[in-house]
């Protein structure tokens, strides 16, 4: 089967290569030349645009960065739509705003092609494994189709409902993912004040009952040690106020997540936006709290 990817970031590259391990013919195209030589030099097929990869592909799988991005990829001058997409199916696997998915949906269909949302829980690790969590929205024939290309993505799919539900979903779980970093930071940074040690306090978190899997993967990066990247601060800071705005528009009152977005416009302003989120902890014990 032939399979488009646009957007060969962390996730879209990693996507790229687990596909191609499971046998899948694939061709990709990135709007950053640097990432498209990349993977050309692992061996990917990469076309002139995102039009070329839907004409390339049978099933095509777009994971952007931000809404905008994703609105130009299907609509925008050598977009998917600018070229003959009739009987093509497409996976967005990126985070966004649930209007977005309803408003593409109907603009998909209407050039005689398919469209559903895919976002996931998991990072590279999970891709490469195979082990994704897809939280899908959109018509259950539509995903009945994807599932040939998603069932070597994931280790589950749920379906949530019409187009805009599985970002909505995404949006509602990385929510709880920022309220948490916000949290973790706060509490270290309260700590660190009355004189614990990092470590100790780290010790004695993990073995708290809102300890995760999270703080023990994370331990190393909020000791101030390296560590695999797994989602920037930025991307995350785009994620809350995609859900505060989200919010705003059906009358849902935001406050917990408003006060991260805080935390993480802050961190963006200090030139933390490229470092993993549990560098948000350390950002905010250097530049947030007061002096007495």
């Amino acid at each position: 089967m032939k399979v488009g990817i646009v957007g060969l970031g962390r996730m879209g590259g990693a996507m790229s290569e687990r596909l191609r391990g499971q046998g899948f013919e694939v061709t990709g195209w990135d709007q950053n030349d640097e990432a498209n030589r990349r993977l050309a030099a692992g061996g990917l097929h990469i076309a002139a645009s995102a039009r070329d990869v839907a004409a390339a592909s049978e099933i095509v799988i777009s994971s952007i960065t931000e809404d905008n991005g994703v609105r130009r990829v299907f609509t925008g001058p050598g977009g998917f739509l600018d070229g003959a997409v009739n009987g093509k199916l497409f996976i967005e696997m990126s985070t966004l705003q649930p209007m977005t998915g309803r408003d593409l949906a109907p603009q998909v269909e209407a050039k005689g092609a398919r469209l559903i949302e895919s976002p996931v829980l998991g990072t590279i690790p999970q891709v490469r494994a195979g082990t994704l969590f897809a939280m899908v929205g959109g018509h259950a024939e539509d995903l009945a189709r994807a599932r040939v290309v998603l069932e070597k993505l994931t280790r589950r799919i749920l379906h949530m409902g019409p187009h805009g539900a599985g970002y909505a979903m995404k949006l509602a779980a990385n929510i709880g993912l920022g309220a948490y970093v916000q949290a973790i930071a706060e509490s270290l940074a309260l700590g660190a004040r009355q004189g614990l040690a990092l470590d100790a306090m780290l010790d004695a978190l993990s073995e708290s009952a809102t300890a995760t899997g999270w703080l023990k993967a994370k331990a190393g990066v909020l000791k101030g040690e390296a560590g695999d990247m797994t989602l920037d601060i930025r991307t995350l800071r785009k994620d809350i106020m995609s859900a505060v705005a989200t919010g705003a528009l059906t009358g849902v009152p935001m406050p917990l997540s408003a006060g991260t977005l805080t935390s993480l416009s802050a961190a963006v302003d200090g030139d933390y936006g490229a470092g993993d989120i549990a560098e948000l902890p350390k950002f905010f014990r250097d530049a947030m709290l007061q002096s007495f």
